[in-house]
């Protein structure tokens, strides 16, 4: 599911799941190049989704990060205008 809310200034892009989060030691580096929640997770992946989002944040002016909510994990993009 994602919402979209102007700010004063910008947009902000929620983007929610309803699985089981983030795990907590996870979180300060979610947007890291090559971070994935578990190394021994056997599903495909590089770790780069995140820092993606990340990389095109900060190329336009804004931020991202990730968080647990009470519905599941969710990765939030703002951008200014």
């Amino acid at each position: 599911m994602s919402h979209r809310r102007p700010l004063p200034r910008g947009l902000r892009l929620t983007v929610t799941d309803e699985g089981p989060g983030f795990p907590p030691e996870f979180l300060p580096r979610a947007v890291d190049r090559f971070a994935r929640a578990e190394a021994s997770r056997t599903s495909e992946g590089a770790g780069l989704g995140l820092a993606f989002v990340q990389a095109v944040a900060l190329a336009h002016g804004g931020t991202a990060h990730a968080e647990n909510t009470e519905h599941g994990g969710a990765v939030t993009l703002d951008l200014p205008c």
